[in-house]
C-alpha cells in the first residue's frame, strides 16, 4: 500500500479506479465529484501546509486500492464538504444523488461523536455505537480510510494529541477493521498507532528487523525457490510471495513474553493457486518434503473466520531447519483476506455499483457486530440483544456533560444508569430527564438529557427493575447484584448447617476446624477457601456429610462416596410439554428421544411415532437419518431455566481423583448430575447423565471437563 501520497494527483486516482470501473458514467461522476470538492475546498490548507483537496483525494485513493465502488469513491472525495465548507446538502443531493449524500451524512454524524474512553466496557460500547450509527457499512469503510490518511500525517500534531488519536484508533477503529476483514487498512493503522503510542518499542522492532533483513530475505528467497520447484514438479500452477509480518503483530507477541527469535512467522511465504482443491494438494506436497510442526496447522478454508477469511496455515521446518509459516489460498480468498467485506463490491449490469447483495451485507454486518460483543454476555444473550438493541430502532441520549449514550428504543433510566456504570445503577434512587423528575420505568426518547440521582447509602436495586429494564446488560448487572447478596445468605446458611451436623455427631467444632483439616477439605474438594465450602453447602450443591466424612472417614471409599452423591436417579426432570413446537400442528404430545437426549439449542426434528405422539431427536441422530417420510419440522419455543437430561461420554487415563474433578466442574458450571456409571469393557470411560438448561451451558461444561488433566475426550452420547 502507498504510504505517502502527498504529491498524489487526480490522474493517479482515475488510473487506479479505471482498472476495475469501466463504466464511463461512473468515471464521469467521480471526476465531477473531484472538481466539486476542489472548488469548495479551494484556499483551505491542511496543518501539513498542503492544499486541503490532498486529503479527500488520498482517502479516495486508499478506497480505490481495495476496489471501492463508484458511489463510495464519490462520497470519499466529497466527505468533508458538508462539514467544512457550509451547507451544500441540497446541491450535493441534486448533483450526486441521495445515496452519496447519505454516506457523507453518515460519516459527518459519527465524526461528531466523542469516542474517548479508558475502560474496556466503555471502549466496546463506543465501537457498537459507531457500528450502530452506520446504517450502510460503506460509512465505516470510508471512516477507516479517512483515519488512515490522517494517521499518515499525524506528525503535525502535538505529542499529546498524537497519543490520543493513536489510542482511539487502536481501541475503536482497528478492531472494527479486523472484524470487517479489511487487513490492508487494519495492519497499517495498527503500525502507525504503535509508532505514536510507543515510539521506543516501535523503532526498536524496526531496527531489529533491519539488522536481520538481508539474512531473512535470502532465506525466504531460497525457500521460495525450493517450494516453487516442488510444486512445478507436480504441475501445480501457482504464485509465491514472501510475506512481511507487521510491526504491531510482532509487538503483540513480544508483549506476551515471546523472544524475537521464537516468533515463527518472521520467515513467511504466501502461496496462491486457482482452486480450493489445489490448496489442499499444495499443502500435501509441501508436507511430504518439509516436516510440519504439530498443532501449528489451521484450516480456515473448511472453517472460515467470521470476517470471511479463508486460508490454510502451516509452519514447517524449512531450509537449514529454519521455521517458515506458509499460507496457501486461492486468488479470490486473498482478495477477501485483504479487503474483507469490501471485497463484495460488484458492478451490476448497466454500470451501477452496489454491494453484492443487501441481505449478504446485513448478514456480514451483523456478524461483525457480534464479534464486538461484551465478554460478560453469553452468545445467546448477545445475539438477542443485538437483534433488539442494534438492528432495530436505536435512540441516542446524553449525559449532563454531553456524552452520547446509545440505547435500544423504549429504554428506561435504569438502562441508562447501568450503561454509565454498575455502581451508578446500584446506587440509583431517582432520575431527571430534561430537567423533569420521571419514574424509573419512564420511556426515554432521542436527544433526552438524563441525570441519575444516587445515594451512597442505598441498599441496592429492586428485583422489580429486572422487568423494567430493556437491555440485557442492565438485567444481567441487577441479577449479578442479587447473586452476590444470595451468596452471602448461602454462606451463613452453610456455616449453620455444618456446625449443626457437627454438634449432632458430637464432634467438637474447635477440633474439626484445625488448619490441617481445613487444608485437607479444600484440597479434596478443590475449593479456594472455607467460605466457598459454606456457600456450596448453603446452596444445596454440597452435602454436609461429604465434608465431614473427609475428616471423619467412614467405611466407604472416596469413590463410593462420590458415586452415592451424584447417582441420583430420583432427580425429577421438568415436564417439557409445550417446550417444542411442531410446525403446522397444535397441541400434540411430544417426547424427548432417549437415544440422543436433545436440549434447547440443539437443531432438532420430530419423528412421528405410532400411537405415542412425536419424539424429538437431534438432527444428527443416526436413528432418524433414513426416516424422511416420518420426519416433521420442530423447533424450540422455551427459553427459560428448566433443566433437561442429556448424556456425555468421558474417556480418561487412570486417575483416582477423576470423579471428584467431574463433580467439582458441575458445581462451578451450575450443572446437576443425574447419574454416573462406568462403561463395561472400556478402560476408564464413564457415561455421565447431566441436567442442563441449554446447549450453550452443556458445551461450556464439556469444555471444562476437557481441561481436566486426566481427561482424554468428552463427547455427546447417542445410543
Amino acid at each position: 500500500m502507498t504510504k505517502k501520497n502527498v504529491n498524489l494527483k487526480f490522474e493517479d486516482l482515475i488510473n487506479k479506479v479505471g482498472k476495475y470501473i469501466t463504466n464511463k458514467e461512473d468515471l464521469d461522476l467521480i471526476e465531477k465529484a473531484y472538481h466539486y470538492a476542489y472548488d469548495k475546498h479551494y484556499g483551505q490548507k491542511r496543518l501539513t501546509g498542503d492544499d486541503y483537496i490532498i486529503h479527500p483525494l488520498n482517502v479516495a485513493y486508499i478506497l480505490a486500492e481495495i476496489g471501492a465502488d463508484a458511489t463510495t469513491i464519490e462520497a470519499a472525495l466529497l466527505h468533508d464538504v458538508l462539514e467544512d465548507c457550509g451547507d451544500y446538502s441540497s446541491e450535493v443531493k441534486e448533483l450526486f444523488g441521495m445515496k452519496v449524500y447519505e454516506l457523507i451524512e453518515g460519516l459527518t454524524k459519527i465524526n461528531k461523536l466523542n469516542f474517548s474512553g479508558e475502560n474496556e466496557t466503555m471502549i466496546a460500547n463506543h465501537r457498537k455505537i459507531l457500528v450502530g450509527l452506520s446504517e450502510d457499512v460503506r460509512v465505516i469503510i470510508i471512516k477507516l480510510a479517512d483515519r488512515l490518511h490522517n494517521m499518515r500525517t499525524l506528525w503535525v500534531h502535538t505529542e499529546e494529541k498524537q497519543k490520543k488519536i493513536a489510542k482511539e484508533t487502536l481501541d475503536i477503529l482497528t478492531p472494527i477493521a479486523h472484524r470487517l476483514g479489511i487487513n490492508q487498512i487494519k495492519s497499517e493503522l495498527e503500525d502507525l498507532s504503535l509508532r505514536y503510542l510507543k515510539p521506543d518499542i516501535y523503532f526498536s522492532i524496526v531496527e531489529t528487523l533491519n539488522q536481520t533483513k538481508i539474512e531473512r530475505d535470502n532465506a525466504v528467497i531460497e525457500m521460495q525457490n525450493k517450494v516453487s520447484e516442488l510444486l512445478n514438479e507436480h504441475n501445480i500452477k501457482h504464485e509465491i510471495k514472501g510475506r512481511a509480518k507487521s510491526i504491531y503483530s510482532i509487538y503483540k507477541k513480544l508483549d506476551k513474553g515471546r523472544k524475537f527469535n521464537d516468533i515463527y512467522d518472521l520467515l513467511a511465504l504466501r502461496i496462491f493457486v486457482d482452486t480450493e482443491n489445489l490448496c489442499y494438494q499444495a499443502l500435501g506436497i509441501i508436507h511430504s518434503k518439509f516436516k510440519p510442526i504439530p498443532k501449528r496447522f489451521k484450516d480456515f478454508i473448511a472453517m472460515p473466520k467470521t470476517n470471511m477469511y479463508q486460508s490454510l496455515h502451516t509452519t514447517v521446518f524449512g531450509i537449514d531447519g529454519q521455521l517458515f509459516e506458509i499460507q496457501i489460498r486461492t486468488y479470490e480468498m486473498d482478495k477477501v483476506a485483504e479487503r474483507g467485506i469490501a471485497s463484495h463490491w460488484s458492478y451490476k449490469e448497466g454500470g451501477k455499483s452496489s454491494m453484492q447483495d443487501d441481505m449478504e451485507q446485513k448478514l456480514q454486518f451483523f456478524r461483525s457486530i457480534i464479534e464486538l460483543k461484551n465478554e460478560e454476555e453469553t452468545e445467546e444473550q448477545f445475539v438477542t440483544s443485538v437483534k433488539e438493541e442494534v438492528l432495530k430502532n436505536t435512540i441516542y441520549v446524553f449525559t449532563p456533560k454531553g456524552d452520547v449514550v446509545e440505547l435500544p428504543n423504549k429504554s428506561t433510566p435504569i438502562d441508562f444508569a447501568y450503561r454509565v456504570h454498575s455502581e451508578v445503577g446500584n446506587k440509583m434512587v431517582g432520575a431527571i430527564v430534561n430537567n423533569n423528575i420521571v419514574p424509573l420505568d419512564y420511556e426515554l426518547h432521542d436527544n433526552d438529557i438524563i441525570k441519575i440521582n444516587t445515594n451512597k447509602n442505598s441498599i441496592g436495586p429492586s428485583r422489580e427493575w429486572i422487568n423494567m429494564a430493556k437491555t440485557t446488560q442492565a438485567k444481567n448487572k441487577i441479577k449479578n447484584f442479587f447473586n452476590k447478596v444470595d451468596k452471602e445468605g448461602y454462606l451463613k446458611e452453610g456455616q449453620e448447617a455444618l456446625h449443626k451436623e457437627l454438634r449432632k455427631r458430637k464432634i467438637p467444632i474447635s477440633e474439626f476446624f484445625t488448619n490441617d483439616n481445613i487444608n485437607k477439605i479444600l484440597k479434596e474438594l478443590k475449593y479456594n477457601s472455607i467460605d466457598d465450602v459454606y456457600i456450596k453447602i448453603g446452596s444445596n450443591s454440597l452435602p454436609v456429610n461429604q465434608v465431614i466424612n473427609i475428616i471423619n472417614n467412614t467405611n466407604d471409599t472416596k469413590e463410593e462416596i462420590i458415586l452415592k452423591k451424584v447417582q441420583n436417579p430420583n432427580i425429577k426432570v421438568n415436564n417439557t410439554k409445550n417446550d417444542v413446537e411442531i410446525v403446522g400442528i397444535d397441541d400434540i404430545k411430544t417426547n424427548m428421544a432417549s437415544c440422543c437426549k436433545p436440549v434447547p439449542g440443539d437443531r432438532i426434528v420430530g419423528y412421528i411415532t405410532k400411537g405415542y405422539g412425536i419424539t424429538i431427536h437431534r438432527m444428527v441422530c443416526p436413528n432418524v437419518a433414513d426416516l424422511e417420510d416420518r420426519i416433521i419440522e420442530a423447533k424450540w419455543t422455551y427459553n427459560g431455566v428448566k433443566k433437561y437430561p442429556t448424556a456425555i461420554l468421558v474417556k480418561a487415563i487412570k486417575d483416582k481423583n477423576l470423579l471428584m474433578d467431574i463433580v467439582a466442574k458441575t458445581s462451578s458450571d451450575d450443572i446437576q448430575i443425574q447419574s454416573i456409571k462406568a462403561i463395561n469393557g472400556t478402560d476408564n470411560t464413564y457415561e455421565v447423565v447431566v441436567l442442563v438448561e441449554n446447549k450453550e451451558k452443556l458445551v461450556k461444561f464439556m469444555n471444562s471437563l476437557e481441561n481436566i488433566k486426566s481427561v482424554v475426550s468428552v463427547e455427546r452420547e447417542i445410543l
